[in-house]
């Protein structure tokens, strides 16, 4: 197993060479599942260094678009790894930031690991209003939709998409799942989701609950 701690600080200090050389090396000893996920998390842990030392002014916009790319690629090295092995689709995920919010790193990470879990994600991007979930879940039929944000302001947005899609007759239609910093049990609850998490690994398993 590699060092996990020195692939999360590498993370942290955004060094894409070494990073995507500890990747391939680990990918090459056809690790299981399980150690695959403990990678992914580790990962995590080095965007959170990042989204730390951003806070602190040590980082700048520039660099979270970067470990955005960073950990897209890392994840993309490890689906090998990570999936069931089989190409076929276990269902469908409506996912976007709402509206109001611009932050995608989160959402990005929870796409990337649901696509190497099997799902087909429809990515409607970020700033995304009520009716355009609305009309992309009509067009798809998914079978969950996820809701991304990271601004306090965005858990009023989860709730008016929520709102929006029972009005459409949509709701009962698909499971709703939001994330991010702010979302808590409480707000899961007023917003009418049926889950919530602010860990991207535990968002896909749940989403894999339901389509068992």
């Amino acid at each position: 197993m590699i060092d996990l701690k020195a692939l999360t600080a590498s993370v942290g200090e955004l060094d894409e060479e070494k990073v995507m050389e500890v990747l391939r090396g680990f990918v090459s000893t056809n690790p299981s599942e399980e150690d695959a996920q403990k990678v992914v998390a580790a990962c995590q842990s080095g965007m959170a260094i990042v989204g730390d030392l951003y806070e602190k002014g040590e980082y700048f916009v520039g660099d979270l678009i970067f470990a955005g790319e960073l950990l897209t690629s890392a994840i993309n090295t490890l689906k090998p790894v990570l999936g069931t092995g089989s190409s076929a689709s276990v269902g469908s995920i409506v996912l976007g930031t709402v509206a109001g919010d611009l932050h995608d790193i989160g959402k990005n990470i929870f796409k990337s690991m649901s696509e190497a879990a099997g799902f087909v994600v429809y990515d409607l991007g970020i700033d995304q209003p009520a009716g355009a979930f609305v009309e992309k879940v009509k067009e798809i039929n998914p079978v969950v939709v996820g809701m991304s944000g990271v601004l306090t302001l965005a858990l009023e947005a989860m709730k008016d998409t929520v709102d929006a899609l029972k009005e459409a007759g949509l709701r009962d239609s698909v499971k709703i799942i939001i994330g991010g910093n702010p979302v808590t049990k409480e707000a899961c609850e007023q917003i009418g989701a049926d889950a919530f998490t602010t860990n991207a690994a535990e968002g896909v398993k749940i989403c894999q609950g339901w389509v068992k």
